[in-house]
């Protein structure tokens, strides 16, 4: 699978133990940085994310930051993004089986690096079961269109 991965300054070194790791496994990774605790504004690396989404370079995405909170923000600007803050595999499975995202946020000072594996592995392993969600889904792309309470 072609993942694309970013980070923050407060990401960097988890980012590239998890693309070593996925490398290893088999999977291709278009690193776009950062590579460096050297302070970085966490929206661009969030934007860069969601652009190698929406141009098809990668099918899923992973991104890093403190939290994960602000990169989950900063990705989700772009509509071919739906990316999901996640820390415990149970949501990174369901972010994929009921909202068929396509990129998670790890915060790297919440979680350490084997949370943030079992969360890579079970985003990654999961489909998106369709039916009911896919009405959701398609809501999210289309808030206009959505029918009133």
């Amino acid at each position: 699978m072609r993942i694309v991965m970013t980070a923050d300054h407060a990401g960097f070194d988890m980012k590239d133990q998890l693309a070593d790791w996925l490398r290893a496994d088999g999977h291709e990774v278009l690193d776009l940085g950062t590579n460096s605790a050297e302070s970085v504004d966490y929206p661009r690396y969030g934007a860069l994310l969601a652009d190698a989404l929406a141009d098809g370079r990668a099918e899923r995405g992973i991104t890093v930051c403190g939290s994960g909170i602000g990169v989950a923000i900063a990705a989700n600007r772009n509509p071919a993004c739906r990316c999901a803050q996640v820390s415990e595999p149970l949501s990174a499975s369901l972010a994929r089986r009921h909202n068929d995202c396509n990129a998670i946020a790890l915060g790297a000072r919440l979680i350490g690096l084997e949370m943030a594996k079992a969360c890579v592995t079970a985003f990654l392993t999961s489909d998106f079961l369709g039916g009911r969600h896919q009405r959701r889904v398609d809501q999210l792309a289309n808030p206009s269109e959505q029918e009133p309470a």
